[in-house]
């Protein structure tokens, strides 16, 4: 899979979510994700979380293009929204962003037997993304 054609479906999935249009632009041009938290305020990532980023993406050949961080009763979470390189997966990932569900993987920082792959609710707020379930 061409990571290049990867990250075009990550720019219209960021597209879609509405996230503030500069956090695109610096994703496009200098390849800087961005994260939520506090229900949406937009941040960069610090070194250690670009790291984790770098590694996921490695491993699983995907392209993550925002995360969303949270901290919860069963842990600190980093929910990753991706790319994935199976690319006749997109339109149900698409489609499921329509209805305000992400396809992602979840890294709990304190527990990582509890990180997995999933989907979660989400919601546009702030010119981020808040994780609603």
């Amino acid at each position: 899979m061409n990571k290049e054609l990867q990250k075009n479906e990550a720019i219209e999935r960021m597209k879609m979510l509405e996230i503030y249009p500069a956090t695109i632009r610096e994703f496009e041009r200098d390849n800087i994700i961005n994260k939520s938290e506090h229900g949406g305020i937009l941040y960069w990532l610090d070194e250690n979380e670009q790291e984790m980023v770098k590694k996921f993406e490695e491993k699983h050949n995907a392209v993550v293009y925002h995360v969303i961080h949270n901290y919860t009763g069963f842990g600190e979470l980093y929910s990753l929204l991706y790319v994935s390189e199976n690319e006749t997966e997109w339109g149900y990932d698409r489609d499921d962003l329509r209805h305000n569900v992400a396809l992602v993987y979840v890294k709990n920082i304190e527990d990582d037997f509890c990180s997995e792959f999933g989907s979660i609710g989400i919601k546009k707020q702030f010119g981020g993304l808040a994780r609603t379930c």
